[in-house]
């Protein structure tokens, strides 16, 4: 290998399953743009102890949720400004939402587009009908359906 990789933002998110089997996602929506999905999660920051307790805290900021364990399946990286941008993705059950305790410029700066919660079956055509991004996680979610919802413990 040539070369240093500079690791540019890191992201923990989560593949959130809730007691019916849903993913719990976050549907974006900006002007003059088509809607897209996304899982709730962000910014890895200094003061966060892991990247795991990163994703804790940004469900409670993004979703008002607390989550039941988190485990990590998939990591995705991408070209940034800063380098390369990696995002960790985990499977976690929900424990809980409270969509009043959600805190964040997401929500304060109508600038920034609709943050709407939205659960999406991951049984059926539902997930493959929607633009979930990046479309990488769609696929990896598709193909591992099954396994997900038993380590999300949403199985039976």
């Amino acid at each position: 290998m040539t070369g240093q990789l500079k690791v540019g933002r890191r992201a923990a998110r989560a593949i959130l399953i809730d007691e019916l089997g849903r993913l719990v996602l976050i549907k974006r929506t900006k002007p003059g743009k088509a809607p897209y999905w996304t899982t709730p999660g962000g910014g890895v920051e200094d003061t966060d102890p892991s990247v795991e307790a990163a994703l804790y805290r940004e469900l409670a900021e993004e979703l008002g949720a607390k989550a039941m364990e988190a485990s990590q399946v998939f990591l995705f990286s991408s070209p940034s400004d800063g380098g390369v941008a990696v995002q960790h993705f985990f499977v976690a059950r929900l424990a809980s939402l409270d969509e009043e305790a959600r805190s964040g410029a997401e929500f304060t700066d109508p600038s920034r587009g609709g943050y709407d919660l939205d659960r999406v079956g991951l049984e059926g055509d539902d997930l493959g009908s929607i633009d979930l991004r990046p479309a990488e996680l769609k696929e990896f979610i598709l193909a591992n359906r099954e396994a997900l919802l038993i380590e999300a413990g949403a199985a039976g």
